[in-house]
C-alpha cells in the first residue's frame, strides 16, 4: 500500500505522466492537465502497477465566466489498493471541446453527458452525447453563472391539450411580499409596522 507521498514520488519521477502540475491539498493527489493530454494520463493512472487509480469517481464543471478559460472539469479518479484519490483538472475555453473518456472507462458516458447537459461542455466521440437530467426542449445550460434563476421557459401541465407545454415565464409580483425583519419579533413587529401606515 502506497502513501501520498510516495504516489506523488512515483508521478513526478515518470516520463509516462505530462502533467503541468502536482501538489497534495487536504490529503488527496490534486493534478493540472492538457485537454489533450488527458487520455494519455488517465491510462497511466489506471494501468500503472504501483498506482492502479481504477475506478472513475465523477466528473464535474466549474463556470469561472470572468476567465479567459472559462470552465475547469475536474476529474476524480480511486485507488482502492492505496485507498487513494488523485484529482486532475483541466481549464477549458467556452465552445472548446474535449475527448471523451468512454473508452477508457465506461463509466464516463453518464457522467460527461451531465457535464453537457448543465453546463455545455461537448465530448468529442461520445457515443452517445444527449441531454440526462433537463428536457430534450431545454433552452440552455442551468449551471453556468449566465443562467438566468427563474430559466427561459416555463413548464406546466395543460388540462386541455392533455400534455406538458411550455411558455414564457411569469412571476406575479403583486402578491410577494419581502420583509426582512426577525419572524422572531412577531405580532408587536406588525402591530407597530401598522401603526406606522395609519391602517
Amino acid at each position: 500500500m502506497k502513501t501520498l507521498d510516495e504516489v506523488k514520488t512515483i508521478i513526478e519521477g515518470s516520463p509516462n505522466f505530462r502533467l503541468a502540475k502536482i501538489e497534495i491539498q487536504n490529503d488527496n493527489l490534486v493534478c493540472n492537465c492538457n485537454a489533450d493530454l488527458l487520455i494519455d494520463n488517465v491510462v497511466q493512472l489506471k494501468r500503472h502497477s504501483d498506482l492502479k487509480f481504477r475506478q472513475l469517481v465523477d466528473i464535474l464543471a466549474v463556470d469561472y465566466p470572468n476567465r479567459e478559460k472559462r470552465f475547469e472539469i475536474i476529474y476524480l479518479f480511486l485507488s482502492h489498493e492505496n485507498n487513494l484519490r488523485i484529482s486532475i483538472k483541466i481549464d477549458l475555453e467556452d465552445q472548446q471541446k474535449i475527448q471523451t473518456l468512454t473508452n477508457v472507462f465506461p463509466s464516463a458516458n453518464w457522467l460527461e453527458r451531465e457535464v453537457f447537459d448543465m453546463n455545455g461542455i461537448e465530448f468529442s466521440d461520445h457515443p452517445d452525447l444527449r441531454r440526462i437530467l433537463t428536457d430534450y426542449n431545454f433552452e440552455g445550460f442551468p449551471l453556468r453563472k449566465d443562467f438566468p434563476l427563474t430559466g427561459y421557459k416555463e413548464v406546466r401541465y395543460d388540462p386541455e391539450t392533455k400534455k406538458v407545454v411550455y411558455g414564457p415565464v411569469k412571476l406575479q409580483q403583486a402578491y410577494r411580499d419581502f420583509d426582512f425583519k426577525s419572524p422572531w419579533q412577531g405580532p408587536d413587529y406588525i402591530k407597530k409596522e401598522q401603526e406606522k401606515s395609519g391602517e
